[in-house]
């Protein structure tokens, strides 16, 4: 009888019933080199410009730091794997890439709307207290993932799982009771190096080390000013997000669409969207367009900045006009942007001998701006 069978089972059998396809228990203790490696990818300055990660540093070193009550940690796994290959747009220039945990339902309610559910179950079932936590909260998941059997942290630092490869959002439900720790997942990745060679702005200085601040994902979604040069042409259409890494990892074979939450469905305007389009929107025509997706958070000038390095990588004469418009946005980046993007566009293709000198006028203006130099 289900009354009869241990907790940590009972437990799993919920989540699965939630929505979860993923489900470990670790100790509160079982991932001790979280912090020093944390300490020395601060220390080498590979967050950038996500400083978030410095200030709660000694709440993320460990469980116990946030929570010193915590004993048991219980790892959970969602799946939002693809039905389609991440990959097949790479050529499509006038499209915009979004990465695809990004083109459906915001994961941050759904993972902590089932959390919230399991959590609740657990109280009634075993008492104890409880705190859950998504992506947003100052938690090593990843490593903790692994120490509680959900998988391995692969080449490329995530998580893959031999069941469901590297498509799982991670949740975790920390807890003051004690229970039956599974066993540490084991590191499955050997000689491959796919994920390395498949990166566009080498990331990977090494292998199972990420230095965020080459990191398209990065570049499009944290950082907040103008995109270095040296990546820009490297960035190709991804205008939200990279999968790459992802999804060259041979596990995910094994990875089933069909165990993917149906929430994290794509919708079909974010699949593929025309950058004509989104190089287009307002403010408000930015928030009806990304409304329930995690991409709102990013804000519209953010999304346009992208949008514009992908035209100029594209090179297209149907992207000259909505660029050309930009060059007299009130965002000083946004109009940075529009001037490399028409540094990329063949000039005999400009409309006008009047864009050519707006251009040029506006480039150095633009770059005098990004000095902190009076204009």
């Amino acid at each position: 009888m289900a009354e009869h069978k241990p907790l940590s089972d009972r437990i799993a059998e919920k989540a699965a019933e939630l929505g979860f396809v993923a489900c470990g228990i670790a100790r509160a203790d079982a991932a001790p080199r979280t912090a020093e490696r944390l300490r020395q990818w601060l220390a080498d300055g590979r967050h950038g410009d996500m400083i978030w990660m410095e200030a709660r540093a000694h709440h993320r070193e460990s469980p116990a730091g946030l929570w010193p009550d915590v004993r048991s940690v219980i790892a959970l796994g969602m799946s939002y794997a693809p039905a389609h290959d991440p990959l097949s747009l790479e050529e499509a220039g006038d499209i915009g890439r979004i990465s695809v945990y990004a083109q459906g339902r915001d994961y941050h309610d759904t993972v902590k709307k089932a959390l919230k559910a399991l959590a609740r179950w657990m109280v009634a079932e075993a008492g104890g207290e409880l705190k859950v936590f998504v992506d947003t909260a100052p938690v090593m998941e990843k490593p903790l993932a692994e120490a509680a059997g959900l998988g391995w942290q692969g080449k490329h630092t995530n998580l893959v799982s031999r069941r469901h490869g590297s498509w799982l959002f991670l949740g975790a439900i920390y807890t003051t009771l004690d229970l039956v720790p599974d066993r540490p997942g084991r590191d499955l990745c050997g000689s491959c190096d796919a994920c390395q060679r498949a990166c566009p702005t080498d990331a990977f200085p090494a292998p199972y080390q990420l230095d965020a601040r080459r990191c398209i994902s990065y570049l499009t979604i944290e950082r907040q000013g103008p995109i270095p040069r040296e990546f820009r042409a490297n960035m190709g259409n991804r205008i939200y997000g990279c999968d790459d890494c992802l999804a060259v990892c041979p596990w995910n074979k094994f990875a089933a669409a069909a165990a993917a939450n149906r929430a994290f469905a794509p919708r079909p305007e974010l699949t593929a969207p025309h950058l004509a389009d989104l190089l287009a929107l307002d403010e408000a025509g930015f928030r009806q367009v990304f409304s329930g997706s995690p991409i709102k958070r990013i804000g519209r000038d953010r999304m346009i900045r992208n949008c514009l390095i992908a035209a100029g990588n594209d090179g297209g004469a149907a992207l000259l006009s909505p660029v050309v418009r930009l060059l007299d946005d009130s965002d000083p980046v946004i109009r940075g942007a529009a001037v490399w993007a028409l540094e990329r566009i063949d000039r005999g293709r400009f409309e006008t001998e009047r864009d050519i000198r707006f251009a040029a006028e506006k480039d150095e203006m633009v770059c005098r701006e990004w000095r902190g130099e009076a204009v």
